[in-house]
């Protein structure tokens, strides 16, 4: 079982953050550096955003990433499960393989009710209002 994200996530959000409180066009370059990556890393963190709507690309001297408008109601969710995917309802913390009908593990019930209640409130939180404290 396993209850973390990775970095591909962690610089997603902060991607969307920084251009949103920026409020400009990045260049694949200087965001890749403002984020602590390189740039060929971020172009692979950056395909979600752009094929989803929220960030829009250019290529060229004036190319780069800027935020598009829907990207300020974006859930945590929505962009944990571009980014990530998100496992099948259905699978068992177990086992290999979906709970048999009939035959749940000793964890099922439990578990789908956490799940649940935390895709619940992945669903509500606003990624650009989820700022780094750091």
């Amino acid at each position: 079982m396993r209850l973390e994200l990775t970095t591909r996530t962690d610089l997603a959000i902060r991607a969307l953050q920084t251009l949103d409180e920026e409020g400009r066009r990045f260049s694949r370059s200087e965001l890749a550096e403002r984020l602590g990556t390189t740039p060929h890393f971020l172009a692979r963190i950056m395909a979600p955003l752009v094929h989803s709507g929220w960030v829009r690309s250019g290529t060229g001297p004036g190319g780069g990433y800027d935020i598009d408008h829907p990207a300020r109601s974006l859930s945590v969710f929505d962009l944990i499960a571009a980014v990530e995917g998100v496992p099948e309802e259905g699978r068992c913390v177990l086992r290999d393989g979906g709970c048999q009908p009939g035959r749940n593990c000793a964890l099922h019930d439990a578990w789908t009710r956490a799940r649940s209640a935390l895709i619940s409130e992945l669903k509500s939180s606003n990624v650009l209002l989820q700022r780094s404290r750091t």
